[in-house]
């Protein structure tokens, strides 16, 4: 965009309901595997993954996946895990066993189980509803 100059800590949000009226350099295209692959590392990069958990073939499961979607994705399996372990954890103590914390690792089940759930957004559009003529 012409006449723009960058400025530190300046955030524009932004809304429209004619998105073909936008100007094309502001456009923020769907992440290709890679960058999939490095939005879920840092989501992820505070919660602990059992050892079955490959963030790389993840990604190459949600291709049409957006930014949004991938976080939603490991929010799901992180609080997947948490609901198993709820049967251990007493809510009336103000703390938690760090043994039971040390035990929660997110394992690949959770993460199948939330991408069944999740539609990626990039390709909503595109979805077909087949009508039942029986």
């Amino acid at each position: 965009m012409d006449g723009l100059k960058s400025r530190a800590d300046v955030i524009v949000i932004g809304a429209t309901n004619q998105p073909n009226c936008i100007d094309p350099c502001t456009y923020i295209d769907v992440p290709d595997e890679v960058r999939q692959l490095v939005i879920l590392r840092i989501h992820m990069k505070s919660m602990k993954l059992a050892e079955d958990v490959a963030l790389e073939r993840i990604a190459e499961d949600t291709q049409g996946y957006v930014c949004a979607d991938l976080a939603t994705l490991c929010t799901k399996a992180a609080l997947q895990c948490i609901r198993e372990k709820m049967v251990v954890i007493y809510l009336d103590n103000e703390t938690v066993d760090t043994t039971i914390l040390n035990s929660m690792a997110i394992p690949n089940e959770h993460f199948q189980t939330a991408l069944g759930e999740n539609n990626p957004s990039a390709l909503r559009e595109t979805i077909v509803e087949v009508p039942n003529i029986s």
